[in-house]
């Protein structure tokens, strides 16, 4: 039976990581197979998030969120508390940073600058980064990254690729979203 040191999953980022991995089964074959969908989910990516976007705006509880100051945002804003449009700039930036994300996510490296992002896309959605007047309900969150991974799904069956290379991304794309589902809620615990 392996030792694993719980107060230090809580304070070391890297160990966290690692044991995600490692209990999770996140290796290098898996990296390798997300690595290798860039072209074929690279032609996917506005539609995924087009499709984020459509399902944030269609529930008050997720859009409310858009209302206040985005962080690194320096555009116009309507007025803090306003509900933006669906077309409006900053929702165009959150979009953008979307598209970066999820381009991020099938670029690489799997290092230790990914895992720091990984881990600040989990921050930033709370006051303990990004806006301090940001604070995303958990509940949101964890809606959001289900719709996410249930749309990867959805995208990855239409590659035309063989079967079990099929399984291989679907398997290695579900564990990448239950590490960064990890990432997030992490910074909820009090």
């Amino acid at each position: 039976m392996q030792h694993i040191d719980e107060a230090r999953l809580e304070k070391d980022l890297d160990y966290r990581f690692q044991y995600l991995c490692e209990f999770i089964g996140f290796g290098e074959s898996d990296i390798h197979t997300i690595l290798n969908s860039a072209p074929l989910l690279a032609g996917a990516v506005p539609g995924l998030v087009e499709a984020v976007y459509v399902k944030l705006h269609g529930y008050d509880a997720t859009w409310r969120h858009f209302a206040k100051v985005q962080s690194g945002y320096a555009g116009a804003f309507v007025v803090d508390g306003a509900t933006p449009n669906f077309k409006s700039d900053v929702i165009g930036f959150r979009r953008e940073k979307l598209t970066k994300y999820l381009v991020r996510l099938v670029t690489g490296p799997y290092d230790g600058k990914m895992v720091q992002y990984l881990n600040f896309v989990g921050a930033m959605h709370t006051s303990k980064a990004g806006s301090k007047e940001i604070e995303v309900p958990l509940v949101q969150m964890n809606v959001l990254m289900g719709f996410v991974a249930d749309a990867m799904t959805a995208t990855i069956f239409t590659f035309d690729i063989l079967p079990e290379d099929k399984l291989s991304a679907l398997r290695a794309f579900g564990k990448l979203l239950w590490i960064q589902n990890d990432l997030i809620n992490r910074h909820y615990q009090a």
